[in-house]
């Protein structure tokens, strides 16, 4: 049996037609600013939206104007189309039977321990349709931060200046247009050194002379001061620098050489140590790195009927549907649909939700989209015994909750899962 469009614009006589596609004359087109007041767009071009992704602008942001006066794009542009919906035009998926028992074996024959015999044999009381819309808003931001990095300097003293050539660019001045991700990724981290903020100082540690008072032979002294060539007995020979035997006789502590006395293992006796905080340089390279990270902050609702209500929300959102509205600005506003006050009004609820953003952070555009997901629940009976599923989306996903009655578990689920069996 063929299947019928979701939505089926067939049924919208043809007479009433342009007066209906009228009423969204403000309907932003993709690639041009938001049209005047009297601009009515044409059923054709409605129609081609409703079947085309425009492929997201550039972010509208300041940092990202460049070297221009004007922005990339209009800042109060809105890309994306609102499709005309009527309750009739969301048809029910057209499933028989056949259809459904199959979608229900199948189900159940990706289970290791579920028997297949109810989806078969039992009787399907009853089909439903109870259509679910999910609404997201997308905020996509950007958030900057800076922290200080030094490192030790190892180039030469002599040829640097120690003038910047201007004062260190501001953070959110920064021009990232060659580091900007795609827009509405889930997260994106950079990294870039701020121009003009590299200094060079004395390293606090060593205080400029690359080299710190050795602990281990210098330990009473005070801060500052120290002694070289100091020494410590040989644990060998005890300090005689000779080894005496049972028969009397004496040989040379070779430990020690014959000396009685051993150098600092740590600084051969220097006194002195090489700074590991600057390598021995005495200067260290202090710069200014900011952090830059971009990431997607969503917020969804569902609007499903008392037949859907056991279904989780996350089910939804991960099933595909029937786009309606979809569109994307600085700061979206609640669609608008010249004939559906539920829309209307679900739309705002979904704004109206928007989720908080970091006060370090800065907006950079925001999509919002609705969408309408065909769901069908079916219910099975069996003398007496009854159980139901749903059929979510238009790939026909089946959603079936722990009441399946054919079920045979003896303990091995976990390992099949575990095996992937």
């Amino acid at each position: 049996m063929e299947e019928e469009s979701l939505l089926s614009a067939g049924k919208i006589p043809v007479k009433s037609e342009s007066g209906r596609w009228s009423s969204y004359e403000h309907v932003g087109r993709v690639g041009s600013v938001i049209p005047t007041a009297g601009t009515v767009v044409t059923v054709d071009e409605i129609r081609s939206a409703a079947g085309f992704h425009p492929y997201p602008p550039p972010p509208l942001h300041e940092p990202l104007l460049g070297s221009r006066n004007e922005p990339l794009y209009p800042t109060e542009q809105v890309l994306g189309y609102i499709q005309a919906h009527r309750q009739s035009d969301i048809q029910r998926q057209v499933l028989d039977e056949v259809v459904i028992r199959e979608l229900l074996i199948d189900h159940v024959g990706h289970r290791c321990c579920w028997g297949s015999r109810p989806a078969r044999t039992w009787t399907i009381e009853s089909v439903e349709d109870c259509n679910v819309y999910v609404g997201t808003l997308e905020t996509f931001v950007e958030e900057r931060e800076s922290i200080t990095e030094k490192e030790p300097f190892l180039g030469d003293l002599t040829s640097y200046s120690g003038k910047a050539k201007g004062p260190p660019v501001g953070l959110w001045d920064l021009d990232l247009i060659n580091e900007f991700p795609m827009l509405f990724i889930p997260y994106a981290e950079s990294r870039k050194v701020i121009p003009n903020s590299e200094v060079i100082e004395k390293c606090p540690d060593c205080i400029g002379r690359g080299d710190i008072i050795c602990s281990t032979c210098n330990t009473d002294r005070e801060p500052g001061f120290y002694k070289e060539n100091q020494m410590s007995p040989c644990h060998t020979c005890l300090g005689r620098g000779l080894i005496a035997h049972k028969d009397g006789s004496d040989t040379l502590c070779r430990n020690c050489n014959g000396t009685g006395k051993l150098a600092c293992p740590r600084c051969s006796s220097r006194g002195l140590i090489k700074c590991e905080t600057c390598q021995g340089s005495g200067s260290l390279s202090t710069r200014e790195v900011a952090i830059i990270r971009w990431k997607t902050l969503v917020a969804r609702k569902v609007s499903a009927t008392s037949a859907a209500g056991s279904v989780p929300d996350e089910v939804f959102h991960r099933a595909e549907g029937v786009m309606l509205c979809n569109t994307q600005a600085h700061q979206c506003t609640p669609a608008y649909f010249g004939d559906s006050y539920f829309l209307n009004q679900f739309s705002s609820q979904v704004i109206n939700e928007r989720a908080l953003v970091p006060p370090t952070s800065s907006v950079i555009c925001e999509r919002h989209i609705i969408t309408v997901v065909p769901v069908t629940r079916v219910t099975m009976t069996h003398r007496g015994k009854a159980f139901r599923y749903y059929i979510i989306g238009t790939k026909r996903e089946v959603y079936l909750k722990d009441t399946y009655p054919a079920k045979f578990c003896w303990g091995l689920c976990p390992c099949f899962d575990w095996l992937k069996l």
